[in-house]
């Protein structure tokens, strides 16, 4: 079993920044690949980024590319998403979630533990 606890959101004007963490439980974390997403009012759930396990290899879509970087603190059990240069349309609520049992392949999934989620609005 592996929780995941979000903490970090909040309100930002456009220009600005924020650091989201997802704290995780459980012993095995170093090996667990972790994901981003995100989910804007009447839209669906979007895939932001992604981290692997061991090498903390990263995946950036294009909406997170240049603004937001991803990563790991291993020791922490914890993963980071530095938000930078936040748009109004970055605003969402941010889910991390991890891919406990590797059946597909990175950074694909499927990942089967989410946490809670962290609201992130940016006003104009």
């Amino acid at each position: 079993q592996v929780q995941l606890v979000e903490s970090g959101g909040g309100l930002v004007q456009a220009g600005g920044s924020l650091r989201l963490s997802c704290a995780a439980s459980g012993p095995t974390f170093t090996r667990i690949a972790v994901a981003w997403f995100r989910q804007a009012p009447g839209k669906e759930r979007e895939f932001v980024v992604a981290i692997s396990g061991i090498s903390g290899r990263t995946y950036y879509t294009d909406s997170a590319k240049g603004r937001f970087t991803i990563s790991r603190d291993n020791a922490k059990n914890t993963v980071y998403l530095q938000m930078n240069s936040l748009k109004p349309e970055d605003t969402a609520v941010y889910y991390c979630a991890a891919d406990v049992s590797r059946a597909g392949t990175w950074p694909g999934g499927p990942y089967d533990y989410w946490g809670q989620g962290t609201q992130v609005t940016v006003s104009s």
